[in-house]
């Protein structure tokens, strides 16, 4: 029985990291920048428009932590997250260079990396 309980925990990580791993790929680098081997997300687009841009930005990020609630993550876990998501938003607001380090700092990409490694850390023990 508990190993059914593991295979299914295991099955559920899964899926939300494929899920994921497909949002921070939309949300932070899908439009490849043309002559390069620089790519920016929807989220640097949309925080082109200042203040709510970089608000819709922190909203869109706060999916990664809502999945990483569902699977029962460590408050550390989800405070780094919550930094990161922070790090995101108040950078963001700087008038044009927060708007290269959207492009550059990549939260829900972070995010994701470290919901993953937390969870293959925890499925390993």
């Amino acid at each position: 029985m508990n190993d059914n309980i593991n295979e299914h925990s295991q099955i559920k990580a899964q899926a939300a990291i494929a899920r994921l791993e497909r949002f921070s790929k939309l949300t932070d680098s899908s439009i490849g920048i043309p002559f390069t081997k620089f790519n920016i997300g929807l989220e640097a687009v949309i925080g082109l428009i200042p203040v709510i841009g970089d608000a819709a930005g922190l909203i869109l990020s706060s999916y990664v932590l809502i999945e990483a609630q569902c699977l029962g993550v460590s408050k550390r876990i989800k405070t780094k997250m919550i930094i990161n998501m922070l790090i995101d938003f108040v950078g963001g607001l700087v008038p044009f260079f927060g708007d290269i380090f959207d492009a550059f700092f990549k939260a829900n990409t972070r995010n994701t990396q470290l919901l993953k490694k937390h969870l293959n850390k925890q499925l390993s023990e």
